[in-house]
């Protein structure tokens, strides 16, 4: 198994109130962007389900 990578899953789930979602995800990925997280895929299944995001990072 190779140490080069390592991954991490964000799930952003929704929220009946509260701030939109779009800006809650960018804000996120903003955040662990800057920490050298790099975005690989993003999945959503339903509107009611959470968005699940697939980041790496080079270790």
């Amino acid at each position: 198994m190779s140490d080069r990578w390592s991954y991490k899953v964000l799930e952003l789930k929704p929220k009946l109130l509260g701030g939109s979602v779009t800006v809650r995800l960018e804000d996120e990925l903003n955040r662990l962007g800057k920490l050298g997280w790099e975005l690989v895929s993003v999945t959503h299944m339903h509107f009611l389900e959470p968005i699940r995001c697939v980041l790496k990072k080079e270790n």
